[in-house]
């Protein structure tokens, strides 16, 4: 329900004003003495009452109630009428209160309205200039001309009240359109923030990614390292110096990668390389640190974008992090085939599984699945407790050709 106009919200002040300087000036011809009786006021106290009555009510317009606004409007005219007909000589200035009667509906009514109160307006105008033409004898020599004087003033009149419809029209489209724009703007503004949020969280969850699978599959390869050469410490000390020497430089990459995390990750794990000698070099590392050399096969016609094989290296820098924590396995294959629709990724091993229902909430099942449903793929994993683990992920051929 929209609040009814008041002076303290009014939408055109000056408007406000300057219908207080028109009744104030034909208050003041009401009241003052005339010498002539025809042009004397015959109650200036009700004209006087009539517009003063008529000023107030333009302190508080109604905007809600479209009964209210109609009382509203019919008293007005009833004002006006009252102030008309025994005001007198004020009835000189009396056409222009049609005017702030016009002008008043522009500001409760819509078009329609509108457009009816400045009918009736000219209507009124037109009988109570025709009450006066009969009420004024008129020599017979100077008939005609008085009668064409009355036409324009009559055509004069209506031509000012639709001038006025029209520039308040005009004006409050014009207020409309820039409530409008700023509601917009607002909008906008607001859209931005949430925007601005939305990609800061997406960026922090990126290098959030990037330091678990980065550096947490260094630091376990590292632990791993460690724990052997703890326990060949004393049986076989030599080997397990090897040991240590593989964790020394899985503790140089671990620091590097800490480096590249703090930079928000500006460098990129294949930026000199392609990818089947990035998944070779991960074979390798897991080869080191478990004993188990993953199978691996891989069918790439062309080059894929960068997006594509980061998201693949990844995938599978994780998957291998995870069996070499939890899998138990014996044998691992990394398949990555070009179907006639997607790039499929397998990845599958022979451990103990796990119970997928249990186990939905680790960072790295969600990097993933992330990192797949950013190029628009499909993830899905396959396992159950004693039967291994299978990850499959299906990326849109359509990505990689645009």
């Amino acid at each position: 329900m929209k609040p009814p106009i008041q002076v303290n919200n009014h939408p055109f002040r000056f408007l406000l004003y300057l219908e207080w300087i028109l009744l104030a000036i034909i208050t003041l011809t009401a009241i003052i003495p005339y010498p002539s009786p025809r042009f004397s006021s015959k109650f200036p106290e009700l004209a006087t009452a009539s517009l003063i009555i008529f000023g107030l009510m333009g302190l508080r317009l109604p905007t809600s109630n479209q009964i209210n606004k109609i009382i509203y409007t019919a008293c007005e005219i009833i004002l006006i009428l009252i102030t008309g007909s025994v005001g007198g000589r004020s009835a000189r200035i009396f056409p222009f209160i049609y005017i702030i009667l016009v002008t008043r509906s522009c500001l409760i009514f819509k078009l329609p309205g509108r457009l009816a109160v400045t009918f009736i307006s000219f209507i009124l105008f037109l009988f109570t200039l025709q009450g006066r033409v009969k009420s004024f004898p008129v020599p017979p020599q100077v008939q005609e001309r008085f009668h064409f004087f009355t036409l324009s003033l009559a055509l004069l009149f209506g031509l000012s009240l639709i001038f006025v419809l029209l520039l308040m029209n005009t004006v409050l489209s014009e207020r409309q359109s820039r409530e409008e724009l700023a509601i917009a703007n607002e909008k906008l503004r607001q859209y931005a923030l949430r925007i601005e949020n939305q990609a800061t969280l997406e960026e922090r969850n990126r290098i959030a990614r990037e330091i678990h699978d980065s550096l947490g599959h260094s630091l376990t390869a590292l632990n791993l390292q460690l724990e052997t050469a703890l326990k060949l410490s004393q049986s076989n000390p030599t080997k397990a110096q090897s040991f240590l020497a593989r964790a020394k430089e899985l503790g140089s990459k671990a620091l590097q990668d800490v480096r590249q995390s703090v930079s928000t990750m500006r460098s990129h794990p294949l930026q000199e390389q392609s990818l089947e000698q990035a998944i070779a070099i991960l074979a390798e590392d897991f080869q080191r640190s478990t004993g188990i050399l993953p199978i691996c096969r891989i069918n790439l016609e062309y080059s894929l974008p960068l997006e594509i094989n980061t998201a693949i290296y990844r995938i599978i820098q994780e998957s291998l992090t995870n069996i070499s924590k939890y899998a138990e396995a014996s044998e691992v294959k990394i398949e990555i085939d070009k179907t006639p629709k997607s790039l499929r990724l397998n990845i599958r091993d022979n451990g103990k599984g796990f119970d997928f229902k249990q186990n939905t909430t680790g960072f790295g099942l969600q990097s993933m699945r992330d990192r797949t449903l950013a190029l628009g793929g499909i993830f899905s994993v396959k396992t159950n407790p004693g039967s291994g683990c299978q990850i499959t992920v299906d990326i849109p051929l359509t990505r990689l050709t645009r």
